[in-house]
């Protein structure tokens, strides 16, 4: 399986508009990947709080209109990163877009753990309530944004839901890149699944973001990590690794814990 993970700079100088022409012009660059993915709220970026309201969409939105249009021409698995999302009958949302090679939406997951410790995202932005996975022919994903990467839960419960492989669409500032990079491993060895972890780059709002998107594989292996800036990362990898080793080393059905219920006394 191929896999193309565009790490975007944002910078305040380009406009969301121009930004959304041009990230849809790299992923259509991306033709002959199986799978493609964008980070966190790059049409305004994750740190710019004062432009979520301003920039904020219904699902069906410009960003959304270019993404399928972006996926069906480059005929990919799109994973477009997440957007402001306006609920007309709600909170806004920091919703990731998922759409088919044909460019149908596949999935739109809206995060659960939300940044900011009672400021920022956390009191601007709803909590999504649902964990969801997405079926490709070659894997089952695993959704999540930025935060959720701290909450091993979580994760469990995608893999316990079928997730093979994990997405992790981002905005994580510079000053706690070794966490990013510490956890991103953690996240696939304790899951024994493949993780692809997407940043940005530039600074959003005075906040310098890390960068250095990563994918891991079951085994905590690093396949491939960017630098600072802005640059595609391409990488090939065996999906039926995931079941290799979950059968070599079955520390999952060891679980007493947590989402698997325990053992009848």
């Amino acid at each position: 399986m191929r896999a193309s993970v565009i790490q975007i700079a944002v910078n305040e100088d380009e406009s969301v508009e121009a930004r959304r022409r041009r990230v849809a012009a790299l992923v259509r660059e991306q033709a002959g990947a199986d799978l493609v993915v964008l980070p966190e709220l790059w049409t305004t970026g994750a740190f710019a709080y004062e432009e979520f309201g301003r920039e904020a969409e219904p699902i069906e939105g410009p960003t959304y209109e270019a993404m399928a249009k972006a996926a069906s021409d480059a005929g990919v698995w799109l994973h477009a990163g997440s957007i402001p999302e306006r609920d007309p009958d709600g909170p806004l949302y920091n919703t990731s877009l998922v759409f088919s090679p044909s460019g149908d939406l596949a999935a739109a997951y809206r995060k659960i753990h939300r940044f900011g410790f009672d400021k920022g995202e956390a009191v601007l932005m709803g909590a999504g309530a649902e964990l969801v996975t997405v079926r490709l022919p070659e894997t089952t994903l695993g959704l999540s944004t930025c935060y959720d990467l701290r909450f091993p839960e979580l994760y469990r419960g995608l893999v316990d839901a079928g997730a093979e492989t994990l997405v992790v669409s981002a905005g994580w500032p510079e000053r706690r890149r070794s966490h990013w990079t510490l956890l991103a491993q953690a996240r696939a060895v304790e899951n024994q699944s493949f993780l692809l972890a997407c940043a940005t780059a530039g600074t959003h709002a005075g906040v310098p973001q890390a960068g250095h998107s990563i994918v891991v594989d079951p085994w905590g292996e690093v396949l491939a990590q960017a630098g600072a800036g802005e640059e595609v990362l391409t990488v090939e990898f065996d999906p039926g690794k995931v079941a290799a080793t979950r059968e070599q080393f079955p520390a999952l059905k060891d679980r007493m814990l947590g989402l698997q219920p325990p053992p009848r006394p």
